[in-house]
């Protein structure tokens, strides 16, 4: 199995001097791909900013992160948006849908980014509203779907241009437990049916247990892989 991304010497800190804060230390990892990952730790371990930068959200003081051979962080920003676009889905906490916009309009979104023809960027967002269960609501606009409802919305819209690597962020986070369970089975035959590497940040043992692979992080490295 091949790896998708290779993270070699990461490091990431903020600010210069002696008011400098170092987040992450010399983080090393290999994701496969079509692999789960849970990255897992206390609040300030670094799980959030490690997303970040495996997600070229943000880049590094240090290190390097290659995807499929190539370091991301060569690219400028231009290049890298482009890259985001296309290759990687994000999923956050809070959904940030746009409420004036229907479900199926927030889920073409990307896909208009990227200059998709109108017409293909609804047949593909109407697939991937079936597929996370909310074929009858799409003319709904958020305010008119619960939180599990905005929730699924928001991981069509990550998977609109068919990435090769999703990451999620405390997905569940803001919901129930019954809810949180129906949206990691779904992410679970999400990841299998279109063999997605899937890189989950969470708190929820349950979610972290169900992947493949757990990376406990303390003061910025890993601690231990399981």
């Amino acid at each position: 199995m091949s790896n998708l991304l290779e993270v070699r010497g990461l490091s990431k800190s903020y600010g210069s001097g002696v008011n400098s804060l170092k987040v992450l230390s010399g983080i090393d990892l290999d994701l496969a791909a079509g692999t789960t990952t849970a990255l897992v730790g206390a609040s300030g371990a670094g799980k959030s900013t490690l997303m970040h930068l495996l997600g070229a959200l943000d880049r590094p003081t240090a290190g390097s992160v290659s995807f499929r051979g190539e370091n991301i962080f060569k690219k400028n920003e231009r290049q890298l948006a482009a890259f985001r676009n296309r290759s990687i889905g994000f999923v956050f906490q809070f959904h940030h849908l746009l409420p004036e916009f229907t479900a199926l309009e927030n889920v073409m979104i990307p896909a208009l980014i990227a200059r998709v023809p109108r017409a293909t960027a609804m047949d593909m967002a109407k697939s991937l509203l079936q597929d996370v269960g909310l074929g009858q609501r799409m003319t709904h606009r958020p305010g008119e779907l619960s939180g599990g409802e905005q929730q699924r919305v928001a991981i069509a819209r990550a998977l609109a241009l068919e990435p090769e690597l999703l990451l999620a962020d405390e997905p569940t986070g803001n919901l129930d437990m019954k809810t949180s369970d129906s949206i990691h089975a779904m992410l679970a035959e999400l990841q299998s049916k279109k063999k997605l590497t899937l890189v989950i940040v969470t708190h929820n043992e349950r979610l972290a247990a169900a992947m493949g692979t757990t990376i406990h992080l303390l003061d910025g490295k890993i601690e231990k892989t399981t």
